[in-house]
């Protein structure tokens, strides 16, 4: 074999090494990732049950396979909200995975009457399950921590959107929500809560009528002051919404005379004053709406009979039944029962 013969089949054989070298660095830091996808890993999931979520959303899967063996994933992986970028490589998504380098997620909490709904929603947005979380969010000894009781904890929580870790565990969101609640007592706030002469919990127990009474935010005040004004002249509140809260039965269109001796303390036309805590988790709209009430004279207020969602007013108990006949007599018409 010649010199020459012999140099060009080197060279090929350097050629080839190289392109092997290549394709297999390739394999390892190369784009493994086509497309955006978010990865969900539960605490409860086992090794297999990861891969079977992350595989399909990634290219050269056995050098993934290979590394992922090399630095132990299978022992070490954590679970978490990961998102997997175009451009990864399967060294970045292991080590993601094995570091726990998470993207926080939005939950939203609004729109629940009571601690179990609450759960419930919860669940659907943060890797714990409704049980766990419900626990927390019912557990005396939680509630102590942050200052407040198993009843009255649910006047905690503020509606809104906030960033948490999929995997954050119930007690530890329980504990992040006072942070929150703490934050939105702003000095500002505190000072009209005082003005009204009502305490944190008044203001949100309060909140929750005016927030179940109406969903329109420029008639709140109105219906917040009528409230003020009946809890300072002794007035039972007489609101409806408190009534089923009692009953536990929101589906109820029509509030019959039956069910106003519903016994419960959160039963408003047998109890004077508001009830232990909120019937509901108000929104902002409706605790600013308390903190800064309308001033005005009006004791009674029922739904107008053009079911618009606002309401007509009255200062005496005969202008009331006026307002009330009219708007039972539309029911009537609607046979709403």
């Amino acid at each position: 074999m010649s010199k020459k013969t012999l140099l060009r089949i080197s060279l090929g054989v350097f050629v080839v090494v190289v392109a092997a070298g290549v394709a297999v660095r390739q394999q390892f830091y190369g784009n493994a990732v086509a497309a955006e996808h978010d990865l969900y890993v539960s605490g409860r999931a086992e090794y297999g049950e990861a891969l079977d979520s992350l595989l399909p959303h990634i290219r050269h899967r056995r050098a993934f396979g290979a590394y992922a063996r090399r630095i132990g994933l299978e022992r070490t992986f954590k679970p978490g909200h990961y998102v997997l970028k175009p451009g990864m490589s399967v060294i970045e998504v292991a080590r993601m995975l094995k570091l726990g380098m998470q993207t926080p997620v939005r939950v939203t909490i609004n729109n629940v009457r009571i601690p179990a709904q609450l759960a419930q929603k919860l669940a659907r947005q943060i890797d714990a399950d409704s049980a766990a979380i419900c626990r927390a969010l019912t557990s005396k000894e939680l509630a102590a921590e942050v200052g407040f009781d198993s009843v009255t904890l649910f006047s905690m929580f503020i509606p809104d959107s906030y960033e948490f870790y999929w995997t954050v565990a119930p007690e530890e969101f329980v504990k992040r929500m006072k942070r929150e609640y703490d934050r939105f007592w702003t000095p500002e706030r505190d000072a009209e809560r005082k003005r009204s002469g009502l305490s944190r919990l008044e203001v949100m127990t309060l909140a929750s009528i005016v927030y179940e009474e109406t969903r329109k935010t420029d008639e709140m005040p109105r219906i917040a002051g009528v409230y003020v004004n009946r809890l300072r002249k002794g007035i039972p509140l007489q609101a409806d919404p408190t009534v089923k809260y009692a009953m536990q039965d929101f589906g109820l269109r029509r509030i019959l005379y039956k069910y106003l001796k519903y016994p419960s303390p959160y039963n408003t036309y047998i109890n004077r004053g508001l009830p232990p805590s909120p019937i509901c988790m108000p929104g902002k709209n409706a605790i600013d709406a308390v903190l800064g009430f309308e001033q005005h004279d009006y004791i009674f207020f029922c739904a107008r009979p053009t079911f618009d969602g606002y309401h007509n007013f009255a200062r005496t108990l005969r202008e009331h039944n006026a307002n009330a006949r009219a708007y039972s007599a539309e029911l009537n018409r609607r046979k709403i029962k």
